[in-house]
């Protein structure tokens, strides 16, 4: 694992040594074990739902809070709402995100018309993130909320690493 994460790789299969494929089957012969990277990001708005759809985080570059992504999943309904309670007070009206709206629609875009539908928040609260890689356009792929940060102020959050 250690050379995969290194490597850059997505992850490594382990395989018993005497197993064949068997197309379309989960024998439990194979296992696929996924490298994820993590690191912290500032919630800067939501997504409504019950109580929020997604947290919509960035990381700051100098002064400019920058757009990263939206998390939908890790969450139980318990945590979700553990989250939401420390929203209160923290609501502004305008996009705290220097990168926002953006004009390419892809499916990790936060577009003007989606932006209709955010709630924004001053961007103090800090949470650990994992996902799989960055994509080209500095999105997060395959993200999941890993908990809430309270060692770390939003502004000294930055991006970790780049894609080699």
């Amino acid at each position: 694992m250690a050379a995969a994460k290194e490597l850059g790789f997505e992850g490594i299969v382990a395989k018993r040594k005497d197993s064949l494929y068997e197309s379309g089957k989960r024998t439990g012969e194979w296992v696929k074990y996924k490298v994820n990277r993590g690191q912290e990001f500032v919630i800067g708005g939501y997504t409504p739902g019950n109580p929020f759809d997604a947290l919509i985080v960035g990381y700051y570059e100098g002064e400019r809070l920058l757009y990263a992504g939206k998390v939908r999943n890790g969450f139980v309904p318990q945590v979700r709402r553990e989250v939401a309670s420390r929203f209160k007070g923290l609501e502004i009206d305008t996009c705290p995100f220097a990168n926002l709206p953006e004009r390419k629609r892809t499916q990790w875009a936060l577009t003007k018309e989606e932006m209709q539908n955010c709630v924004w928040l001053k961007p103090e609260l800090v949470v650990q993130i994992e996902f799989t890689e960055w994509t080209p356009d500095g999105h997060l792929r395959h993200s999941k909320f890993v908990g809430l940060r309270e060692d770390k102020g939003g502004r000294e959050v930055e991006r970790e690493g780049r894609n080699p």
